[in-house]
């Protein structure tokens, strides 16, 4: 049969959300109609408007309590106000300090990524854009001026969001009250626009200096470029080899379509399987050391997605004991992927779930060969899989019922389960530190967001202290810098990056010689170094293309000699395209 619209190639409808067929502007402009007015309204006023009216308020609230409840507390128990504040403080500090702070470090990192952070992005990355795009192409500049521009760049947008900054202050601030008594609060109305104000510019204050401080640190850091420095491993050197794919994408559907894609990525999941089909056949001829695939194992994190990842590993057990696993935005932050103007209030059980499902396929993986870091020792602590048992009834109560009661008592898991960390086999071994890079959003068009939390990077210096010898692979789903090549369109550059990518940079330079990053995300094959460290950027075997169209990956080999731990120039795996399926 030969219909005029054929359903298994798709039609316009799979493209509503494809970046392949659709820009940036379109798919924002075709989302507007669609948002729910009364959840954006509630989900606003829970990440930005609770928060800001409590920035507005707290010198408000304080300059009151000074002047007033503390003068009278002191009158009446001199000498045991501070002794009382302190103790309470203690006791917040000894049984909540930890989530108390993942909370506020996770709401700060949120209002960067909703409305500080992309102000400096979309102003620095519009200027490389302008430059490497309109001059620097042309001219066929060399890499060393294209790294002074990109520094340059930075500067001047770090100077230009600080000075915008301070101009929309100095328009609030004549509304601002930062002092009040009591007899304020008797008039609440005035109270919100004093509060509003006060946020505003103290969002306004920490924005300035925050982007004269990025602008100031994106320039002065090494700026990347391509790496040069591979080192081919001596004969009777130990080594590794790691075959590093990312970026699966599984569907649920035989024909489904894959969201950023559209018609025209492949249409199943055949091109995984043919895949893992050339993984066996490398891995016969000379056997892997790891397989690692950095994220977006799924589209959407929905069931019948991992149910498909599994189903295509099966056949393959050989290869099963190797591969690592680690959570990317497709897999917990999509949140409906045949509607991208739907949106999740952050109360809602549904990020949870698909956390939840992805540490599940992680436990199931690679549990046993994976260790969790023990916050309270600062060391190597249980294996992740002794962690998620711990859990497991729990865990099937909340996938069952997702109630808030049920969720209560696995709450940390997520949180606690990164860095992931296979250790070496010996002293001066080979590690794989598996980090979690995803921002928490509860909305599909910003599911694309990133960060690595200040939690896990402490956690990793406790893991490097443990091994002082050892070489690591430190493994993320998104880059942690913008890439130094010219891209086609602004829309690529922006707001996939790392939200804190330069200070993430800097704080893994302290494993600088003894580190090697991967990541996937943005479906590019590049491989370069920042700060004196090589990135690896995996591209797609499945997202590129068609289904008729080959596509390939890389394997790395790995070894240690006297300048630290050495890449060799990678194998390039070619993927033929799979054969059509007959019924």
């Amino acid at each position: 049969m030969n219909p005029i619209v054929d359903p298994r190639k798709g039609d316009i409808e799979d493209d509503a959300s494809s970046t392949k067929q659709r820009s940036l502007f379109s798919i924002a402009g075709s989302l507007l109609a669609e948002i729910s007015p009364l959840k954006l309204i509630l989900a606003w006023t829970l990440l930005m408007g609770l928060p800001g009216l409590a920035l507005g308020l707290a010198p408000f609230f304080l300059s009151i309590w000074i002047s007033k409840v503390s003068r009278q507390a002191a009158e009446l128990f001199t000498g045991l106000v501070p002794i009382l504040l302190l103790a309470i403080l203690g006791l917040v500090a000894w049984y909540g300090g930890r989530p108390l702070f993942r909370m506020i470090e996770s709401s700060f990192w949120s209002l960067n990524s909703i409305a500080v952070q992309p102000a400096y992005a979309l102003c620095r990355e519009t200027l490389r854009h302008l430059i490497e795009h309109r001059l620097l192409r042309r001219i066929d500049a060399k890499p060393a001026t294209i790294a002074r521009a990109r520094a340059m760049t930075a500067a001047i947008a770090g100077l230009t969001v600080c000075v915008l900054a301070i101009g929309v202050a100095a328009l609030i601030w004549p509304a601002t009250h930062w002092t009040g008594t009591l007899a304020d609060l008797s008039a609440p109305r005035r109270v919100v626009g004093i509060a509003l104000a006060n946020g505003t510019v103290l969002l306004c204050a920490y924005l300035a200096i925050a982007a004269l401080v990025w602008g100031i640190a994106d320039a002065t850091m090494a700026q990347p470029r391509g790496f040069t420095g591979f080192r081919p491993a001596p004969d009777d050197a130990p080594r590794w080899r790691v075959a590093h794919l990312s970026d699966i994408h599984c569907v649920g559907e035989r024909y489904g379509f894959r969201i950023e894609s559209g018609r025209v990525g492949p249409r199943g999941n055949d091109k995984f399987k043919a895949t893992l089909e050339r993984l066996r056949a490398v891995h016969a001829a000379r056997p892997l050391d790891a397989i690692l695939i950095t994220g977006d194992m799924t589209d959407a994190g929905i069931s019948t997605e991992w149910a498909e990842f599994f189903d295509a590993l099966e056949p393959f057990p050989d290869l099963v004991p190797l591969v690592t696993i680690l959570p990317g935005n497709h897999d917990v932050n999509v949140v409906d992927r045949n509607n991208p103007a739907r949106m999740d209030l952050p109360t809602s059980p549904n990020k949870r779930l698909r956390q939840l499902r992805t540490l599940s396929a992680m436990e199931a993986l690679q549990g046993d060969r994976y260790r969790l870091v023990d916050r309270e020792h600062n060391r190597l602590g249980e294996t992740f899989r002794e962690a998620m048992e711990r859990q497991r009834g729990s865990i099937e109560t909340f996938a069952d019922r997702a109630s808030r009661r049920a969720w209560r008592p696995v709450s940390d898991i997520w949180q606690t389960s990164f860095p992931m960390v296979q250790p070496p086999s010996r002293p001066d071994g080979l590690g794989i530190i598996v980090l979690n890079s995803n921002a928490e959003t509860h909305f599909s068009f910003t599911n694309a967001l990133g960060m690595v939390s200040l939690e896990q990077a402490r956690a990793m210096d406790a893991v490097k202290a443990d091994y002082p010898q050892a070489s690591w692979l430190v493994a993320l789903h998104h880059h942690v810098v913008e890439y130094p090549q010219p891209a086609n369109a602004l829309s690529e550059r922006i707001g996939t990056a790392l939200i804190n990518g330069s200070w993430f940079v800097r704080r893994l330079q302290r494993f600088a010689g003894r580190v090697v990053i991967l990541h996937g995300h943005r479906h590019v094959d590049w491989i370069g170094e920042s700060g004196g460290m090589p990135i690896l950027s995996a591209p797609s075997p499945v997202m590129e293309g068609t289904n008729a169209k080959g596509s390939y990956f890389y394997v790395h080999t790995l070894h240690v000699d006297g300048k630290g731990l050495a890449l060799a120039r990678p194998e390039r795996i070619l993927v033929a395209a799979p054969e059509p399926e007959t019924t």
